[in-house]
């Protein structure tokens, strides 16, 4: 497959930290079924991406799209910036 066929995984999200320089915590928030009850239930996770100009502040709703890894955690970057906060 070349670079051209693959298609790049896009996740939006809330950001809940973007302390460290060029790089923001972003917060996923899904909806899964329980497995033997049937209940929709909330289920979240935390990814680090890579914020290279440093625009994103907590609360904004952003889409990250993945990367080759830029360092041990982060392998997700910042593709654009959907709601600012107030």
């Amino acid at each position: 497959m070349s670079a051209k066929e693959q298609t790049l995984r896009t996740i939006s999200g809330v950001v809940t930290s973007n302390k460290g320089d060029k790089s923001i915590t972003v917060k996923v928030t899904r909806q899964v079924k329980h497995p033997l009850y049937g209940k929709v239930i909330k289920r979240s996770t935390k990814y680090n991406a890579h914020d290279e100009s440093n625009e994103c502040s907590e609360g904004d709703i952003v889409s990250l799209v993945s990367c080759r890894p830029v360092s041990k955690s982060k392998s997700w970057k910042l593709h654009e910036i959907i709601e600012k906060t107030k």
